[in-house]
């Protein structure tokens, strides 16, 4: 069992790490994080951070990191793959589950109940989800920490909900409401294939910021939203009712209870109308 795991059951599942816990989720320990972690000295660590989770630089840009949280925010050259059409992507590298909605806007993690009202901090936002799906694709330390857009559309709304910062990792966020509670910061899309689209950017333990890019309204599938610094993180989307059709292989996953990796670009399911024979054949065949 790795040493982290084992602190964070700590922090999460013991009355003393609990009490360790409190001051830890505090906005400003992350921000001192953030700033330590962005000066010259904390490049030296960049090396040992490659090795210990073996991560593969090549695709990234060539360049001589300035420190950790350059690195950790480097850009890979490549842009993600288009996919399908009439298919929603996964916007991160990560590992994805997916949560049914049900009538009274709530989403249950093991014993947890998520509040829609609470996550989005508006109850008429969240009443266009009910029975829909919630998608949560949660970012490790070693994954790429940069995000697109899901799908094609046009941003009608971006909120900013302040809030604590909890680690995201299972342990915590099936012992409590760690997605309501943290800092996140949320996009409403108009999309012609999937209607009201809402992509939430979630802090955690140690993320120092969550850059989102603003300008234009009209946005791409594959078109970079913004970036974490360091930490893992997540990235949420919820879908309306019947508006998605979920891949084979995420549907085996879901089933199972168990979350999937997944990489930017590729297909998480496609618009309902979209299912033709043609369509699910090419499913088939993508999810295999």
């Amino acid at each position: 069992m790795k040493k982290e795991t084992l602190s964070i059951r700590f922090l999460y599942g013991t009355v003393a790490g609990r009490a360790v816990l409190k001051p830890l989720v505090h906005p400003v320990v992350s921000r001192l994080a953030g700033k330590l972690l962005s000066t010259r000295i904390s490049a030296c660590a960049v090396p040992w951070f490659i090795k210990r989770h073996h991560i593969d630089m090549e695709g990234y840009e060539e360049k001589r990191y300035r420190s950790f949280n350059d690195f950790f925010t480097r850009k890979r050259v490549a842009k993600p793959a288009d996919g399908m059409p009439g298919h929603l992507a996964s916007p991160c590298d990560g590992y994805l589950s997916v949560y049914p909605v049900d009538g009274e806007k709530t989403y249950h993690i093991k014993n947890v109940e998520y509040s829609l009202e609470e996550l989005l901090g508006s109850r008429m936002l969240a009443d266009r989800f009910s029975g829909g799906r919630c998608l949560i694709f949660r970012l490790t330390p070693q994954d790429y920490h940069r995000y697109c857009y899901a799908c094609d559309g046009t941003r009608i709304k971006s909120g900013i909900l302040p809030g604590v910062l909890h680690c995201v990792r299972p342990t915590a966020y099936t012992s409590v409401p760690v997605f309501v509670q943290n800092s996140r910061e949320y996009t409403v899309l108009r999309t012609d294939l999937f209607g009201t689209v809402v992509q939430m950017e979630i802090g955690a333990l140690l993320v120092g910021k969550i850059h989102n890019y603003h300008g234009r309204c009209k946005v791409k599938k594959g078109q970079e939203k913004g970036f974490f610094e360091f930490g893992g993180s997540t990235v949420l989307i919820l879908v309306e009712k019947d508006r998605l059709e979920l891949a084979g292989r995420v549907v085996e996953r879901t089933k199972a209870g168990r979350e999937m990796k997944i990489r930017m670009g590729e297909t998480v399911g496609v618009r309902n109308d979209k299912l033709d024979t043609s369509v699910g054949e090419d499913l088939k065949y993508y999810n295999q």
